[in-house]
């Protein structure tokens, strides 16, 4: 059973930093294209940014460039996402997903997604 398991989210004031982590298991961790989204109140899902299978690609929402970093270490099977210069506006639930299909980099089609992380950023 596949299972993804977000974790380091909280409250934090803005212009600080956080860093999320998103542990898998039951899947070939190496295998698999890792991305993370967001979700705010009232708003859809969006996409955050993604990391292709072996860290040689990373993509990110415009919103998000420069300030956030995707990686992963496919030793310890798991996908980060390090957080700065936060902002209110990136207020929401952050979800990891994995995908073992190559894609355009900002699609929604992943085939297993975490129950996702609040993260609050006060101003």
């Amino acid at each position: 059973q596949v299972e993804l398991v977000e974790s380091g989210g909280g409250l934090v004031q803005a212009g600080g930093s956080l860093r999320l982590s998103c542990a898998a298991s039951g899947l070939t961790f190496g295998n698999y294209n890792m991305g993370w989204f967001r979700q705010a109140p009232g708003k859809q899902r969006e996409f955050v940014s993604t990391i292709n299978w072996s860290s040689s690609s990373t993509y990110y929402a415009d919103s998000v460039k420069g300030r956030f970093t995707i990686s992963r270490d496919n030793a310890k099977n798991t996908v980060y996402l390090e957080m700065n210069s936060l902002k209110p506006e990136d207020t929401g639930v952050y979800y990891c997903a994995a995908d073992r299909t190559t894609r355009p980099p900002v699609h929604f089609s992943y085939d297993y997604w975490g129950q996702g992380i609040q993260v609050t950023v006060s101003s």
